[in-house]
């Protein structure tokens, strides 16, 4: 969750897989602060947003129900027409708007949603909200670009004790290059199953699964690292050393999930 501040009015933002999320009920209070939910409610009214919020679902939802929305555009701009937020959710089976009731609750929508409502509320609003919201992203993607420099600072900063142990230790002298790879690559994920319980090839994500990695386990990672390396030259057999580097990769996580500093890094 994250909030914006445009013209005096606090909106919240949710993240959601779909994309980013923002509060109509924020964006409707600047123009109605004691009933902004009838303030929703008479856009869900128009035709026009009837339309779009289709639109944008047939393009995004596969699962949209389009008989039911084709039924709410015939009755839409009536003078007895009706919508809820949850009413549009329940019957099209709709993914941009999300609604919760009771206290902490609201109507949120995607922000392409979101801006088409903004603009409806006030077009000078709209303008404001989309240069905060601009703010905050840039203002997150230096942070996510500043926290990835970091994470693979971390991961590297045991590596080369780590290689040359390796290399001294476990690769004979006249052996193909392709075949040194395979022995870096074997002991990379002696170090990935004692920490992640996977080695590289069972990853699901796309890329390597130590740039999806928290502060505390890159921490656990770099310690393996050198604890790996002096086990080796201390010639203990592979299965040995993966027993040992669990055990030690589980007490290392328990003490830093808890660690208040650990914890405060991942937040920055």
């Amino acid at each position: 969750m994250a909030k914006v501040t445009v013209k005096g009015k606090s909106i919240e933002i949710t993240y959601k897989k779909e994309g980013d999320y923002i509060s109509l009920t924020d964006i409707a209070r600047y123009k109605n602060p004691a009933e902004p939910k009838d303030v929703v409610k008479n856009w869900l009214r128009n035709r026009s947003s009837i339309e779009f919020l289709g639109l944008w679902e047939k393009i995004n939802n596969t699962l949209f129900k389009g008989v039911e929305f084709d039924s709410f555009l015939n009755e839409a701009g009536g003078n007895s027409f009706v919508l809820s937020p949850q009413r549009w959710i329940l019957k099209t089976n709709a993914i941009g708007i999300v609604s919760k009731s009771g206290k902490g609750g609201g109507t949120y929508a995607h922000k392409d949603i979101a801006f088409e409502f903004a603009s409806w509320v006030s077009v000078e609003f709209k303008l404001f909200l989309i240069k905060e919201f601009q703010r905050l992203k840039e203002k997150e993607n230096k942070k996510n670009s500043l926290d990835w420099n970091l994470k693979r600072t971390l991961t590297k900063i045991n590596y080369k004790i780590h290689s040359e142990s390796i290399k001294k230790n476990l690769i004979p002298k006249e052996i193909s290059a392709t075949q040194k790879k395979q022995i870096y690559a074997n002991e990379a994920d002696v170090l990935n199953v004692a920490l992640f319980g996977m080695i590289a090839k069972e990853y699901k994500k796309e890329g390597n699964m130590r740039d999806y990695a928290n502060v505390s386990q890159l921490i656990c990672l770099s310690n393996l690292e050198s604890l790996n390396s002096i086990l080796i030259k201390e010639n203990i057999s592979q299965n040995k050393r993966l027993i040992k580097l669990n055990k030690v990769a589980i007490s290392q996580m328990k003490i830093l999930s808890n660690d208040k500093r650990a914890l405060e890094w991942q937040k920055q």
